[in-house]
């Protein structure tokens, strides 16, 4: 076997296949609910027929029935329908978050490890004194600078999980360097562009984008907290932690108010860190 063959070995993946038939029932349902609410997301006129912002007057607060699948709130508006059609702002919300802080930490962390111990320093110093910030505490402050509203929401809960991108990814690139072939790759030439871009990204990728589906539902749950405050998505757009904000004045009367988008933050956070789980290969 030829050096570049050896060199090679390391960022196969072999037996996905395998490890694709072993995965769990609840694996391929956390995976449909997360189709469905990206379906959702984008075509949601194949679920409802309603329009999510018009109320009916003399139906207000109507309990779930066969007309109004999950009742109705105190305009008169069918619940499901704003359900549905908040899919595309929580989703995009949290995207957007998970984005920022992908890109941002994961780039961060490996710049940090691959640099001098100076910068490193530097850059890990920094990351603690983030890491030791409450998030929710980090987002309200970042929000309150740059004003409220869904973007500047999904930018603060973006910003305040960058710390956490960066210290993985660096973890993941020292644990990497580490590695014969990575040596095997300098020593026989390798230039930093391609050993970064053939072995080692390939091989720390998995984790991260497995810690990027755990931070999705995170962000999502960050979302709504912010909403119910008062600092996200303003009315009447139809965010899922807004929706639950204007069900619990209602709590005592009209508990699907606040209930039935409750369970769909909560079930989607759930498949998440489901596949998470799938993802970093513990319980198939």
């Amino acid at each position: 076997m030829s050096l570049t063959e050896t060199l090679r070995l390391p960022s196969r993946r072999p037996g996905k296949s395998l490890r694709l038939r072993r995965l769990r029932p609840g694996v391929w349902l956390a995976c449909a609910l997360i189709l469905l609410a990206i379906l959702a997301a984008i075509f949601p006129q194949l679920f409802t027929h309603y329009d999510p912002d018009s109320g009916v007057p003399g139906i207000q607060l109507t309990p779930p029935d066969r007309h109004h699948w999950l009742g109705t709130d105190q305009l008169g508006r069918d619940l499901y329908s704003r359900i549905i059609y908040g899919a595309r702002w929580s989703l995009s919300a949290a995207s957007a978050a998970v984005g920022v802080g992908l890109v941002v930490g994961s780039l961060g962390g490996m710049l940090a490890a691959f640099s001098g111990r100076t910068t490193e320093t530097l850059t890990m110093r920094l990351v603690d004194v983030l890491l030791s910030i409450p998030a929710l505490l980090l987002s309200l402050s970042i929000i309150i600078l740059l004003g409220a509203g869904t973007l500047h929401a999904a930018l603060a809960v973006g910003c305040a999980s960058v710390a956490h991108f960066a210290r993985l990814s660096r973890a993941e690139v020292l644990r990497i360097r580490q590695q014969d072939y990575i040596e095997a790759a300098f020593g026989s030439g390798g230039r930093f562009l391609a050993v970064f871009f053939r072995h080692v990204l390939p091989n720390a990728l998995p984790n991260i984008l497995a810690f990027s589906a755990l931070q999705f539902g995170q962000a999502i749950l960050a979302l709504s907290t912010l909403s119910f405050l008062g600092f996200g998505s303003p009315p009447p757009i139809p965010e899922w932690g807004l929706l639950i904000a204007e069900g619990r004045n209602y709590l005592a009367t009209a508990w699907w108010l606040t209930v039935f988008p409750g369970v769909v933050v909560i079930g989607i956070v759930l498949a998440t860190n489901r596949i998470s789980r799938a993802l970093s290969g513990e319980n198939l």
